[in-house]
């Protein structure tokens, strides 16, 4: 991730953003008709598989699974073209309960002419990352 791109920038902050739990940074970096599919399709996080469109379900977004996790990204690689960047990478997760995970996968980024992210698209399989799902420490 050496050349830079808006939107490869703008993928680096939104990381950025939520490894610190800079809430208010983060949705900033956001368009007001932003949409976020972290996983694409159903899930758990989104069981219509139809995303978290606009400010206020990408504020509740943050708030149901971002806030109480931390995260700490490892990009491989990153492919930008055109409006958007394909991070290739892993987020290692850990719990409040001393539980952690480690989630690999293809995260991409598409922005507006102003900057600001349109779409994030997080290809990652949800099977995978519990396979990595350390237990808790015992007392």
């Amino acid at each position: 991730m050496t050349t830079e791109h808006p939107a490869r920038t703008a993928g680096k902050k939104s990381m950025s953003a939520a490894e610190r739990k800079a809430k208010d940074e983060w949705l900033d970096l956001y368009a007001d008709d932003a949409k976020i599919e972290d996983p694409v399709g159903p899930s758990p996080m989104d069981p219509e598989g139809n995303g978290h469109a606009g400010k206020a379900a990408i504020a509740a977004f943050w708030d149901n699974n971002i806030a109480n996790t931390g995260l700490k990204f490892e990009i491989r690689d990153s492919f930008a073209c055109g409006q958007e960047a394909a991070n290739v990478g892993a987020i290692h997760l850990s719990f409040p309960n001393g539980a952690t995970a480690l989630c690999e996968g293809v995260f991409k980024y598409r922005v507006n002419d102003e900057g600001k992210i349109t779409s994030l698209r997080a290809f990652w399989e949800l099977d995978r990352m519990m396979a990595t799902m350390t237990q808790p420490p015992t007392s």
